[in-house]
C-alpha cells in the first residue's frame, strides 16, 4: 500500500453513491469536502447526514482538499472533468483526480486528457457494487493508472480498493464488463417478464422455471429496486455498448438494455427514492404492461 497522505477528500457529487463514500471516509477520520451550488435539497440532507463539508464552489474544493473523486451519472462525467480542469489551471492548485464513474475506456481517456492537460495526477477507478454502508462492507473499489497511489491510500479508510493494472481504461473497463453481467442482465429478466405477462403467460413461465431455479430467483429478488435506478442505467448501458463496439464487438445487446431502461424511466416508478420503499414485483410488472399498452 503506498504511503500518500490524505486528509481531506472532495466528492463530487453526494447522491447516493457518493454521500455513502463520504460516510465511510468521514467516520475513518478524513475531511470530506462538496461543493453543493446547484444541488438538490436532498443531496443537501445526503450531504448534511454523511458529515460534509460545503465549500462556495469547485475553485475552493480544489484548492482544500488532497484528492478529489468523481462519482457521477455517466453523461456528467466529462463536463464536470471540464470544469474541475478550469478550477485547477484558475487556482493552481492540481490534487490527483479519480474519475469513478461507470464509463467506457474510451470515455475515460477523454477525461484523463482534459485532467492531465491541467497538470494533475489521474486515476481511473471503478465501483463495483452498491454504496458502501460501513467500513470493510461488500463495495469493490478497482483502480488503474501509471500513479494511483492517492487512491490506495483510501484502504486505509474503509474502503475496499484494489488495483487492476497500470493503464488508464482497465478499472474503467472492468466496471463494463461487470455491470453488463449484473445491471445488463437485469434488464433482460425485467423484459422477458413483462413480456410473459403481457401475453398472459407468466405462470406457465414460472412453472417452467421452476421453484429451485437459483438463477431465476435471484434475478427476480433483484428488479424491485431496479426502477429508481433507471434512469441512471440508461447512460451506463450506453457506456457499456459504447465499450464493446471499440472492441469490434456488437453494441446492440446493451443498447436494448439501455432502451429497456429508458421504458422504464418512462413512469412514476423511476421517480421513487432509495428512501422510499421499493415496489412489489407484482405491482411493478402491473405498471410496465399498463406503460406498455399505453
Amino acid at each position: 500500500m503506498a504511503d500518500t497522505d490524505i486528509r481531506r477528500v472532495g466528492i463530487l457529487s453526494p447522491g447516493d453513491m457518493g454521500a455513502a463514500i463520504g460516510s465511510v471516509l468521514h467516520q475513518s477520520g478524513l475531511e470530506v469536502l462538496t461543493c453543493l451550488a446547484g444541488r438538490s435539497d436532498l443531496t443537501r440532507l445526503r450531504a448534511e447526514e454523511a458529515g460534509f463539508r460545503g465549500v462556495a464552489d469547485e475553485d475552493e474544493l480544489v484548492r482544500s482538499v488532497d484528492l478529489v473523486l468523481s462519482v457521477l451519472v455517466p453523461a456528467e462525467a466529462v463536463a464536470v472533468a471540464e470544469r474541475i480542469a478550469a478550477s485547477m489551471g484558475r487556482t493552481g492548485a492540481r490534487p490527483p483526480f479519480a474519475d469513478c464513474n461507470a464509463v467506457a475506456p474510451q470515455t475515460v481517456r477523454k477525461i484523463e486528457a482534459l485532467i492531465g492537460g491541467a497538470g494533475a495526477t489521474f486515476i481511473d477507478a471503478g465501483i463495483i457494487g452498491g454504496p458502501p454502508r460501513a467500513a470493510g462492507g461488500g463495495t469493490r473499489f478497482c483502480c488503474s493508472g501509471p500513479d494511483t497511489s492517492a487512491f490506495e491510500a483510501l484502504g486505509r479508510h474503509g474502503l475496499f480498493v484494489r488495483v487492476v493494472g497500470a493503464v488508464i481504461g482497465q478499472a474503467s473497463g472492468l466496471k463494463m464488463v461487470y455491470a453488463a453481467s449484473t445491471k445488463g442482465t437485469t434488464a433482460v429478466w425485467t423484459e422477458l417478464l413483462v413480456a410473459a405477462r403481457a401475453l398472459g403467460l407468466e405462470d406457465a413461465l414460472r412453472a417452467e422455471l421452476g421453484t429451485a431455479n437459483a438463477v431465476a430467483a435471484r434475478e427476480l429478488a433483484g428488479i424491485p429496486s431496479m426502477p429508481r435506478r433507471a434512469r441512471r442505467w440508461v447512460g451506463e448501458m450506453e457506456e457499456i455498448a459504447a465499450t464493446f463496439e471499440g472492441l469490434g464487438l456488437t453494441p446492440r445487446i446493451l443498447e436494448g438494455a439501455a432502451d429497456l431502461y429508458r421504458f422504464v424511466g418512462e413512469t412514476a416508478l423511476a421517480d421513487q427514492t432509495s428512501r422510499e420503499p421499493d415496489p412489489s414485483l407484482d405491482a411493478l410488472l402491473e405498471a410496465l404492461v399498463a406503460h406498455l399498452k399505453e
